[in-house]
């Protein structure tokens, strides 16, 4: 039985699991499905259209696909040839793709729709140019890259950049140690594989030949009918998820079998400790786990149920890199029960997590932060407090002030402007858009709204706007975003 060594090539991965299970489903979305062996057939000829299309080694290749089989296929062709596939979201604004793309420049981006742009084409068109019409297949060299995958990031500075994993493309057992997936798996992936964690837990239960069944759009029961439609094993969901999942009637929670789930992964925001215990108390505490880690991945935690059960609220303990608490003046903290801010670093004789394309690592003898504040107890457990950076977490998704403040200043009648989140039971945080407009306008909410519309991917946009005259910054240009969202909770 194939598995995988350290340093076997990713692209080869859909070949091997082939010669074996041929007909065993790799992929599913809905009701469609890929076996192992239509998996190698339709990467392997994408793979040879990439090459064809000019497509070499190192180069990135953006993946502008919704969750399906073609963002697995392309994902593949590309390992296969020694690209980095980026999967990136079929919703960004114009001006966000243009930024993204100017920072790889690639020579084809992967789309729904051919000729979209100057570079844009499909996996059936690159499909047709590398079968060749009937022609005899050439022998295609599989190469391992680089890197074998590049997230984006909005940035705190507001501006794009590429997050280019520092491992290459061959096996590595690392994201299936981290993320507790077996050999095998029956995965359930139930967010938009743009994001970094949803990609990369895919990927890695087909590296280990499993199956994964990615969801197109969530929906909270259809969560639950998948798990026993597959009998799934384990699970990847963010705590908003959660949340809208026991939301569901209780009779419609009972009605589905889930014998099968051995864990349910949660990770992307901090998940209330009402909304966990329920979880536990449904499906036992021995299935629900959690990860704390960035994109980066120099460090992170992992903790069971069981464990949380006895250090509540905590995010677990180190389960690679290192991680320490360093207080606000720039001092080391050894005392538990300490809050300072959470910095990061692979573990010693380890080769560097990441790069950046778009931005400067900064970091200090290898240590960086992400910019969240936290404590260790004790017993070496990690507590979250709260995020020293702006940063927002909506629905599990990381929205950056800064970004949606660049694009309000474009707005002719917009003087400055100041994004906060706002609580939400559903979303962890509203995010709400203070905007100060020159006096005797009359710009409306609306207005702004149908503004940021062309420039904003839907989940960054403002679902409330406040529109004031007096100054939001201070003479020296300094912006007290506490301060803002404090008077808005009184």
């Amino acid at each position: 039985m194939f598995t995988p060594q350290p340093g076997f090539p990713l692209g080869d991965i859909p070949a091997a699991y082939a010669a074996e299970r041929r007909d065993s489903a790799a992929v599913r979305a809905g009701d469609a499905e890929l076996t192992w062996e239509e998996l190698y057939r339709a990467s392997d000829a994408v793979a040879r259209g990439l090459r064809l299309s000019g497509v070499t080694p190192g180069h990135i290749v953006p993946l502008m696909l919704p969750n399906g089989l073609d963002v697995v296929v392309a994902a593949f062709a590309c390992l296969r040839i020694g690209a980095v596939p980026q999967p990136l979201s079929t919703r960004l604004a114009p001006a966000e793709e243009r930024a993204i793309l100017a920072l790889s420049e690639p020579p084809v981006v992967i789309g729904l729709q051919e000729g979209a742009s100057g570079r844009s084409t499909t996996v059936a068109e690159l499909r047709r140019l590398g079968a060749g019409e009937g022609e005899p297949a050439t022998e295609l060299t599989t190469v391992i890259g680089p890197s074998w995958k590049a997230p984006t990031s909005g940035g705190s500075t507001g501006r794009p950049k590429i997050i280019l994993s520092g491992a290459e493309g061959a096996f590595n057992p690392f994201d299936m140690e981290a993320w507790g997936l077996r050999p095998g798996e029956r995965s359930l992936v139930t967010a938009p594989v743009h994001h970094n964690a949803p990609f990369s837990t895919a990927m890695t239960t087909l590296f280990n030949g499993g199956t994964v069944t990615l969801l197109e759009r969530f929906d909270a029961e259809r969560v639950l009918s998948e798990v026993e439609r597959h009998a799934i094993t384990w699970v990847y969901l963010v705590p908003t998820m959660m949340r809208r999942i026991l939301a569901l009637p209780e009779p419609v929670r009972a009605r589905y079998d889930l014998s099968s789930l051995v864990s349910v992964w949660h990770c992307a925001e901090p998940c209330p400790p009402a909304t966990k215990q329920a979880w536990i108390d449904w499906l036992g505490a021995d299935r629900i786990w959690e990860l704390y880690a960035g994109t980066e991945a120099q460090a992170g935690c992992t903790i069971s149920g069981t464990e949380w059960l006895a250090h509540r609220g905590s995010v677990g303990r180190p389960a690679w890199g290192e991680i320490k608490i360093v207080g606000l003046d720039g001092t080391p903290v050894t005392e538990p029960g300490v809050a300072g801010e959470i910095f990061m670093r692979v573990a010693d004789g380890k080769p560097p997590a990441f790069r950046y394309l778009g931005a400067e690592v900064q970091e200090t003898h290898g240590w960086s932060t992400l910019g969240d504040i936290g404590e260790f107890d004790a017993d070496g457990y990690l507590y979250l407090h709260d995020r020293r950076s702006d940063m927002l977490l909506v629905g599990g998704v990381n929205v950056y002030p800064a970004e949606i403040e660049g694009a309000l200043t474009e707005h002719p009648h917009v003087l400055s402007s100041a994004v906060i989140g706002l609580p939400d039971p559903d979303r962890g945080n509203r995010v709400h858009a203070i905007v100060q407009i020159e006096e005797g306008r009359t710009t409306t909410p609306e207005e702004i709204n149908d503004f940021l519309a062309t420039r904003l991917s839907p989940h960054k946009r403002p679902r409330s706007v406040e529109l004031v005259t007096e100054p939001l910054r201070s003479a020296a240009g300094k912006l007290r975003r506490s301060a803002l969202r404090a008077e808005r909770l009184e």
